[in-house]
């Protein structure tokens, strides 16, 4: 039954407009994850270039700088070499990234959930149905986002090329998008898209399995009950499987988006050579 247009302007705007303001509420909260874990993706970024084939056409200059070694170094390893606040190098694409990649896959997944599978018939929603449209929200959120992530790896690098006296490729976030734009055109801006959306659809498959699958053990078998505890302990699980999953993928992803454009400097033709 349609509400009266007077009664929906004195609705909440949650209730009058729910797919938009689960976007927003999605991105904001995307926002301050963003903020506290950058350092982590930063140095995570740094770790996964180590090893590239790359680094043997890059001189003595690279063979001769001392290799990054566990997360605590290299993240000191920055500090020191780099400064503090180059922790968050690269952050403005990385929000971008979270705004667009958690918006669409929650509006995805709720409308895959709402009008696509539907609930069963005891209003009960199956963990299948959970799985392939976290899987397909995934692939749809990381597609669309996919520009924002390549400029973040791309700028998470640069005070890596500063260290080794490469000239710095970006003055900023938007120049970092012009100039791909104007050297790969459109289609440069979804340098390695398809391990990208391979490791989205990986990690939202391990993590919305394994939460499940944890929190219904521990419910029932364990003394713990239905609580933020339960919760909490299903969630690091899940985090931990979906990590493991799509680790692979993200690094192939990150060496893809990294390399140059061009065919002298490419190093990676596709994911597989």
């Amino acid at each position: 039954m349609s509400v009266p247009e007077d009664e929906e302007r004195l609705l909440p705007l949650a209730q009058r407009w729910p797919r938009a303001s689960k976007f927003l509420l999605s991105g904001c909260a995307a926002t301050v994850a963003e903020l506290a874990t950058f350092p982590l993706d930063l140095t995570k970024t740094r770790l996964q270039m180590q090893g590239e084939a790359a680094l043997a056409r890059l001189g003595d200059g690279a063979r001769e700088s001392a290799p990054y070694r566990g997360m605590v170094r290299t993240a000191l390893g920055i500090v020191q070499e780099e400064g503090f606040l180059k922790l968050w190098q690269g952050v403005t694409p990385a929000i971008y990234r979270h705004v667009v990649y958690s918006g669409g896959r929650m509006v995805t997944y709720e409308h895959l959930r709402e009008v696509v599978f539907g609930k069963s018939e005891d209003k009960h929603y199956p963990l299948w149905k959970s799985v392939i449209g976290g899987m397909m929200a995934g692939v749809v959120g990381q597609f669309l986002a996919n520009p924002t992530d390549l400029v973040k790896v791309q700028m998470q690098m640069e005070g890596k090329r500063k260290l080794e006296g490469k000239p710095l490729r970006f003055r900023g976030v938007h120049h970092a998008f012009a100039k791909i734009l104007s050297e790969g055109g459109i289609r440069g801006l979804w340098a390695g898209w398809v391990p990208n959306i391979q490791r989205a659809a990986l990690v939202n498959m391990g993590d919305l399995t394994t939460y499940d699958t944890v929190k219904h053990y521990l419910v029932l078998n364990t003394p713990l009950e239905d609580n933020i505890t339960t919760h909490g302990l299903s969630s690091l699980c899940s985090g931990l499987v979906a990590s493991i999953l799509g680790t692979p993928a993200d690094v192939i992803k990150s060496r893809i988006m990294n390399q140059p454009r061009d065919k002298q400097g490419r190093v990676y033709e596709n994911i597989l050579c």
